[in-house]
């Protein structure tokens, strides 16, 4: 199976928007859809490359462009890029909905509740969208940093949620690992965790802790969580 990688597509929140890109698989057949959200580093190489493996699993794989264009190569560029958009969170957490609401209206799909995944900062997105999207079929942050959840917001995520870590990531203490499982476990929430022996972004071997040995274990796991909970 190739995989092409078809034109933006517009999304539009308000009056203004953003584009976001898709990665299918290149046939005729219908696919689950799943919306994949970038790390602070914006949609570089390894962000597309995601994509595209997901695509060879036999999904739709639509990426948002929370940055409307623009990549850090530098760490102090990404902060940067990554301080304007903690400013306007709830206007990217509205372009993932409207990413979610294109996923599934594209003619390749037969989703009516799509998958979402998220790394880093796009960790934090996806965490943070589960709550506010009711049609969302599951729900996979990696390594979301700053995400500390009230009893509230969690009463609102219906999805499972999958979430990973790496124990050895100074960013996300292992007492806040635990607050949040324990939040969405009193809430009986369907949600699983994932802790590996490695660093912040352990997917990432360009920007990242870059673990191979944890990233060859989760991504199998990721596929079929996707695969059983994509309605």
């Amino acid at each position: 199976m190739a995989v092409v990688h078809n034109s933006r597509v517009d999304l539009r929140v308000g009056n203004d928007g953003t584009q976001a890109l898709i990665v299918r698989p290149d046939d005729d057949k219908k696919y689950p859809a799943v919306v994949m959200v970038q790390e602070w580093w914006g949609i570089e190489p390894h962000v597309m490359g995601l994509a595209n493996q997901l695509a060879l699993e036999g999904f739709v794989v639509v990426v948002p462009d929370l940055y409307h264009g623009k990549v850090a190569t530098e760490p102090n560029d990404a902060m940067r890029l990554l301080m304007l958009l903690r400013d306007n969170v709830d206007r990217a957490v509205n372009e993932i909905i409207s990413a979610l609401d294109t996923a599934k209206s594209l003619p390749n799909t037969e989703t009516t509740k799509p998958g979402l995944i998220g790394f880093c900062l796009g960790g934090f997105l996806t965490y943070t969208t589960a709550a506010k999207y009711a049609d969302l079929g599951a729900a996979m942050p990696f390594y979301g940093g700053s995400y500390d959840p009230t009893p509230a917001e969690v009463a609102k995520v219906t999805a499972p949620v999958f979430a990973v870590y790496g124990s050895q990531d100074d960013s996300i203490p292992a007492d806040q690992r635990a607050k949040i499982e324990s939040l969405y476990k009193e809430a009986g929430k369907n949600f699983t965790m994932r802790v590996y022996d490695a660093g912040h972004a352990f997917m990432n071997p360009d920007h990242g802790a870059g673990n191979a040995a944890a990233a060859a274990d989760i991504w199998p796991q990721m596929v079929k969580f996707l695969q059983d909970n994509i309605k």
